[in-house]
Formats: structure tokens, C-alpha cells, sequence
């Protein structure tokens, strides 16, 4: 029998991939990673997002006469393959497969960078 394992991320929630080492500055110095742990705003890929934010049920679920809905989302802005800023206090370091992410909540996301293909 093979099993399938996914990582699902709920709510208004992003997967970030991020990288730790050194970085080099603006003026040519390169910082260690003490250094860059300190730091509030951090960058890294967006792997994966979540649904969005639910919408309440404005139906009165109570009643055996309403058919039921399946929850409704708004969606994020945040897509997969993003690049994004964000505010590394909010952040949740987890490890999945081995590999280090973070869980970062959608309203800590400062700036996006998309990359779209033109032809």
C-alpha cells in the first residue's frame, strides 16, 4: 500500500522557503547568520498559501430547510512562486521533510515580488 503525505497550510497562512547563511550587504560586507537572525524583516519564496480568509455563513445553518454550503474564502494576494518581505516576528520556523520553512501569517507580508513572463 503507498501513502501520500501534504503538506496543507489553513487559513490565511503562507509556506515560506528561506535561506540562512551569509548575506552581503549593500556595501559589500558580508553578515553571519547571528547577525541575520536579529534582523526584523526577512525575505524568502513562497512554496505554498493557503485559502484565504473565511467568509462567514450569513445562512441560519439551523434550519433543516437550507441547504448547506461549503465554506467560502477570500482569496490571498500571496501566490505560489512570490518572493515576499515580511516581518520576521510573526513568523513560525517549522522543519518538513528535513528541510526548514516558515509559517508566516498573510497580514505580516510586507511586500511582494512577482516574476510574470511576457512574450
Amino acid at each position: 500500500m503507498e501513502t501520500k503525505k501534504e503538506l496543507i497550510i489553513v487559513g490565511a497562512r503562507v509556506l515560506i522557503s528561506f535561506e540562512i547563511g551569509e548575506e552581503k550587504t549593500s556595501a559589500g560586507l558580508y553578515l553571519p547568520p547571528t547577525v541575520r537572525e536579529k534582523e526584523d524583516v526577512q525575505e524568502g519564496l513562497i512554496i505554498k498559501t493557503g485559502p484565504g480568509y473565511a467568509m462567514p455563513d450569513a445562512s441560519f445553518a439551523d434550519e433543516p430547510w437550507i441547504e448547506k454550503k461549503p465554506p467560502a474564502y477570500i482569496p490571498l494576494q500571496a501566490r505560489q512562486g512570490d518572493y515576499a518581505l515580511f516581518l520576521k516576528k510573526d513568523a513560525v520556523e517549522i522543519e518538513y521533510e528535513g528541510k526548514k520553512y516558515l509559517i508566516v501569517p498573510h497580514s505580516s507580508i510586507l511586500a511582494l515580488v512577482r516574476t510574470e513572463i511576457s512574450e
